[in-house]
């Protein structure tokens, strides 16, 4: 026997009573004979996911039970990654309005209704100061890193509606928020993705279950590296705290569970996956 505050003697209840575990029970039994994150026959369309952190995130998605899309500009590799992750490749440059048309048509097509959409197609651009760079510059990073993510999002949101459900995930950057020097068009564009998914979600945020998110990335170790001035690697290495470059399964993590069905109280955030190096 336990004694209560005043000196009463206080029944203690059996460690396995099922009113000590009532308020538990309730918790879980929703979810009790389903998988955590589970993506099982949901249709998931990666952009850019013919290598890198695209494929990364296609294989983590794949391995959720999601039924894939693996959308690149270059068809090969598009097709040869949807052969190892069982899923359908298709040629897509997400600047082109016809060319993102007819790649979802395709999906619909073979998989059906799009519930999932990650924009992760992009590209850095060259690394030089603004003065020295070019109209054209400032041109082809827009088109691939803004208006890519606009066309895509344009292409699934009207079935999405028509489900009441959908996720959509933007890959972002943390250049979009501090800025990096000599990435003038990869840091405004990012921005703008921010900025885009921030309003997007407004906007269906009543109309059903579908969220928009971003995630802010610093650097990641992939081959975009390769393309990129040593100095301009260094300096964005050098602000992690972490003191590191993050990895392509860290960057497919943190989707999941962005593009899960549990995540459905989050839209209109931009989730940093920094090292530490974020300070807002």
């Amino acid at each position: 026997m336990a004694t209560s505050g005043w000196g009463r003697p206080r029944r203690r209840r059996p460690s396995n009573s099922p009113e000590r575990f009532a308020g538990l029970v309730y918790l879980i039994s929703p979810m009790a004979n389903e998988t955590f994150f589970s993506l099982q026959g949901q249709v998931a369309v990666v952009t850019g996911a013919g290598q890198g952190i695209g494929e990364g995130i296609a294989a983590r998605l794949g391995q959720a039970g999601a039924r894939l899309a693996i959308l690149d500009i270059n068809r090969a590799a598009a097709e040869e990654v949807a052969g190892r992750l069982k899923g359908v490749g298709l040629p897509c440059d997400v600047s082109s309005a016809s060319s993102v048309q007819q790649a979802i048509e395709e999906v619909h097509r073979q998989l059906g209704p799009v519930q999932i959409l990650v924009n992760n197609a992009g590209i850095a651009g060259r690394t030089l100061p603004l003065w020295e760079l070019e109209e054209s510059d400032l041109d082809q990073v827009y088109a691939v890193n803004l208006k890519g993510v606009f066309l895509m999002c344009r292409a699934v949101i009207p079935g999405m509606l028509a489900q009441g459900y959908g996720r959509i995930l933007n890959i972002a950057s943390i250049a979009g928020k501090e800025g990096n020097p000599t990435l003038i068009p990869y840091s405004s564009t990012k921005a703008a993705v921010i900025g885009l998914t921030k309003a997007l979600a407004k906007e269906v945020a009543a109309k059903g279950n579908i969220t928009v998110n971003a995630i802010s990335p610093a650097v990641i170790r992939t081959k975009i590296l390769d393309g990129i001035a040593k100095e301009t690697v260094q300096y964005m290495v050098s602000r992690i705290p972490m003191g590191r470059t993050g990895t392509i399964e860290e960057i497919a993590a943190l989707v999941h569970f962005l593009v899960s069905r549990e995540a459905s109280f989050t839209t209109g955030q931009c989730y940093d996956i920094s090292g530490g190096r974020a300070t807002y």
